[in-house]
């Protein structure tokens, strides 16, 4: 369905508007800080703004709607059981590390707690996933383009690629928090929009549960929040409770790149921390407004469509007027910029200070490190739209970027916990222990067939990888030679540095 004038000049102001944000920030960009991480100086309601938004962006318009239409509300366990202690574990825990050590990565954090080889192992992890998710976000911007518009695959994943390129470049992650902060505020009535009016069309919440559970037996469970352990979908509620409440959304919140960069950004560690709190209380409306959609979908189209992924898109199509279809559209063109601005900033700041400063050119000035943090920005853009219709491989896009994820997510999560809360773990045992625990992931995933009795399973697999690292680093550390004391200050529990100079000079030796 061709959007109306209204709507293209809806979406023709959005897009003029962020792009205009990035350009105006780019003449306060002289600096690598200040591209990388906005000169800290950012305040804590946009830091908490731009991590939900970052966090809800197009896959989960897509995604998680389409999950929704295939399984039911046990879906939403992602943001209420995946977020709430996981963001309050990282806002009093693990965030007042990280900002106090004045990282840029949390790679370069383990390689001042571990070593460079650590640091080195982790970013190129992270450099590799997000390149992934950012095709992934891609693909869900270019269906729904294709859907919506009718527009041709390849020329929607490359107009996706021009459009959020230009003020990511630009502007660094000051442009990338302020537009967020707007892409929230979308996001959000658009959302809210779609599902009044959805609810309407198939009776309120009664008809809907009605017309769902007349589908046949096999959609009864779709209104279950927690699902049994032997079901066959990637949802159990032992992986539910266990692998997403413990491992993968614990590791999310505090070791990942994407989201941990907003916070390394804060005017102050109050700041910081208060961010990620109110992040979890904006998080509580995420299911309300993303996952309702995909069981609307479900009684709308009676289980019709072919493809779940499909729904959301199609719901605006045909439900919205004019006008509201075009707001509906900047609505998830900021769910999706949000994304992917986030993790072009992320990996140009991998890039440029855990590889490039590290090993290529290690006098490189400030000028040179900013050019290369923009120059590597186009360069994945170009490696994202290639790799766009990797997704269409699995069942989903959300299952696609969660199996990714497992792959290290709980790997990172046990060199996190060793590292700040023993100070007896060592360089070694983190290295052997962060390969072994990926490796065991890589395996799972291939004989999964052999191992689990349900498709996609993810979330065992996070937690496994978890245990078998956390055991793995243990055993190993025993047996090596531990850091000094005096080299761990700062770094692990109990043992702070209160003279913030001394500090410096430790983490700078740290990470020679």
């Amino acid at each position: 369905m061709q959007l109306l004038g209204i709507d293209y000049a809806i979406v023709l102001i959005y897009m003029l508007g962020i792009s205009a944000v990035g350009i105006l920030l780019s003449r306060a960009v002289h600096s690598s800080e200040a591209y990388f991480l906005a000169g800290r100086h950012l305040p804590f309601w946009a830091i908490g703004m731009s991590i939900v938004v970052t966090d809800i962006g197009a896959t989960d318009m897509v995604g998680l709607a389409g999950q929704a239409y295939r399984y039911g509300i046990a879906v939403a366990n992602f943001d209420w059981i995946g977020s709430f202690p996981a963001m309050i574990l990282a806002a009093f825990v693990f965030i007042p590390y990280y900002w106090r050590a004045g990282v840029y990565t949390i790679p370069e954090f383990l390689g001042r707690r571990y070593n460079v080889s650590v640091r080195t192992a982790m970013a190129g992890i992270w450099i590799v996933f997000l390149a992934l998710d950012i095709g992934a976000l891609i693909y869900a911007s270019a269906l729904f383009m294709h859907e919506l518009l009718g527009w041709p695959y390849w020329t929607a994943a490359l107009v996706t690629a021009i459009v959020v390129g230009v003020y990511t470049i630009t502007g660094g992650l000051a442009a990338v928090v302020l537009t967020d902060v707007a892409q929230l505020v979308i996001m959000f009535v658009g959302s809210l929009a779609i599902l009044v009016l959805g609810l309407w069309e198939v009776g309120g919440w009664s008809g809907m549960v009605a017309s769902i559970e007349s589908l046949g037996p096999e959609y009864a469970r779709h209104f279950d929040l927690l699902l049994p352990a032997d079901t066959p979908t990637p949802y159990p509620w032992p992986g539910i409770l266990f692998g997403l409440g413990m491992v993968m959304a614990s590791a999310y919140f505090v070791g990942n790149q994407n989201i941990v960069q907003r916070t390394l950004g804060a005017r102050n560690e109050w700041h910081a921390k208060a961010s990620m709190l109110l992040g979890a209380f904006l998080k509580a409306l995420i299911p309300v407004l993303i996952v309702t959609p995909g069981l609307i979908g479900l009684a709308y189209y009676g289980g019709g469509l072919e493809d779940g992924d499909t729904v959301f898109p199609r719901l605006i199509a045909d439900l919205l007027p004019p006008g509201m279809r075009g707001l509906m559209f900047a609505a998830f063109l900021a769910a999706m910029m949000s994304s992917i601005d986030s993790m072009l900033n992320s990996l140009s700041t991998l890039w440029t200070k855990d590889i490039y400063q590290r090993f290529l050119n290690r006098g490189a000035s400030d000028a040179q490190l900013l050019r290369m943090g923009r120059g590597f920005t186009v360069a994945i853009l170009v490696v994202g739209v290639a790799t766009s219709r990797l997704s269409a491989l699995f069942e989903g896009m959300y299952v696609y970027l969660q199996t990714l994820l497992s792959f290290f997510q709980g790997p990172t999560l046990a060199l996190l916990l060793l590292g700040i809360f023993w100070r007896r773990t060592t360089a070694t045992g983190g290295l052997l222990g962060l390969l072994a625990g990926v490796a065991s992931a890589g395996l799972m995933t291939w004989k999964q067939a052999e191992l689990f009795t349900i498709q996609d399973p993810f979330l065992y697999v996070s937690l496994w990888s978890f245990v078998l690292a956390l055991i793995f680093t243990a055993l190993v550390s025993l047996f090596t030679r531990p850091h000094p004391e005096e080299r761990l200050y700062g770094l692990v529990y109990g043992l702070v540095m209160q003279d913030p100079a001394a500090q410096e000079a430790l983490n700078r030796r740290a990470d020679p």
